[in-house]
């Protein structure tokens, strides 16, 4: 198959666009869904947006719908709309599309704007096509923070009677496909004791001092996942994980810290080891810490936040999304990642799905973040080859 020149340079006019939307993740991204849907609309496409709790952060869900049907499943191109910070450090502003030779630069380029443009791109070839199945175009918000906006858009689905179909995720695979990974989940932990004169700890209670031993016992059930990972698994470690992100508290030396925060997260290969390690840890916070705590200063506290938890994407022994793009690439591989996405929200509830995108990930949320543009062209012509599977 080849790509014409102009739906190529289509794809670059839009992601240079896309890449101008700062959507760092938390932050308004509606401007960047009404340019989206400008597009959906434009070519006859049916539209729906689910929103935050604030009305600002917001998922689009276009349709383009089958011009006569044969019982083929819908097909879900879905990608999320949010980046990560940037650093300092660039050679170029982020959030201006730069291209130097072969490679187009810019905060998201590559995770994963660039997915997203190319199903803008190709849209309207869709539309214009003998279409015997829907596609659907699916773009959601905070998927960078615990996948926080597929939640809301996957639960209006279900509303619609939206809940079979293909479903397949752009992040960075280098058009390869993926069929697992690890789920992640996390957290924040709120610490609450009493301010005091550091000559007299007996009388505080240093929120600094129970996070750190809180800490301590993260690092003994981290020791354990080790012990806990099944035979035979897929992912390298093979075995569950457990990171603390960051400890904050204290303002001097000579103050007891009445406040302290704890930010960590756990990455199971199955659920049971999730299980494990709430069971754990929150035994230990509330039957040996707080209790401590609470002999000095009654009003002590340990607040778990959950900042987000995503199910694992489970390989399966027969998969229609996988079978699907492989159908259309020739490549019968199949890999599992280390990094999350929505796949397994998706397929909790029954919908194919396997992750395949432009790029690669070892460029995502890195300074300079790229993608080679020749992966949009590899793109483009595996959404002919979507087309051609979606056809009489």
């Amino acid at each position: 198959m080849s790509i014409e020149n102009n739906l190529y340079e289509k794809s670059i006019k839009i992601l240079t666009d896309l890449i101008g939307f700062k959507t760092v993740s938390g932050q308004d991204n509606s401007e960047l869904i009404s340019y989206c849907e400008k597009i959906l609309n434009g070519i006859g496409a049916t539209t729906f947006k689910v929103f935050d709790d604030d009305n600002k952060r917001v998922n689009l869900f276009g349709t383009l719908k089958a011009k006569r049907t044969n019982g083929k499943k819908p097909i879900i191109l879905s990608g999320h709309t949010d980046v990560v910070p940037v650093s300092k450090g660039w050679s170029s502003d982020p959030f201006v599309a730069t291209i130097k030779e072969d490679k187009l630069y810019g905060r998201g380029s590559c995770d994963m704007k660039g997915f997203i443009a190319c199903t803008l791109a190709y849209a309207p070839i869709f539309k214009d096509s003998d279409l015997d199945r829907d596609i659907h175009f699916c773009y959601t918000f905070d998927e960078e923070t615990a996948c926080i906006g597929a939640p809301l858009l996957i639960k209006e689905l279900k509303k619609r009677d939206i809940k079979d179909g293909i479903c397949i995720i752009g992040e960075p695979t280098n058009m390869k496909i993926i069929d697992a990974h690890k789920g992640m989940n996390e957290y924040t932990v709120h610490f609450g004791g009493l301010a005091g004169h550091s000559s007299k700890p007996h009388l505080g209670v240093s929120a600094v001092e129970y996070a750190s031993r809180y800490v301590s016992k993260l690092l003994e059930i981290r020791e354990s996942l080790k012990q806990r990972g099944p035979k035979d698994c897929i992912f390298d470690p093979p075995h569950s994980t457990l990171s603390v992100g960051g400890i904050k508290g204290g303002i001097a030396h000579n103050v007891i810290a009445d406040k302290c925060s704890v930010e960590w997260e756990t990455r199971p290969v199955v659920k049971k080891d999730a299980d494990f390690v709430t069971q754990e840890i929150d035994k230990y916070a509330n039957e040996i810490l707080l209790p401590e705590m609470k002999k000095v200063f009654p009003d002590s506290f340990i607040k778990k936040e959950v900042i987000g938890e995503v199910i694992g994407f489970d390989r399966l022994d027969q998969s229609e999304a996988c079978e699907f793009v492989s159908s259309i690439t020739g490549d019968n591989s199949r890999q599992v990642v280390s990094f999350g996405t929505e796949a397994g929200l998706f397929q909790e509830v029954g919908i194919s799905t396997v992750v395949c995108g432009p790029g690669s990930i070892e460029q995502a949320h890195k300074i300079d973040e790229f993608i080679e543009l020749n992966e949009l062209k590899k793109c483009l012509t595996f959404l002919e080859g979507v087309k051609n599977k979606s056809i009489n």
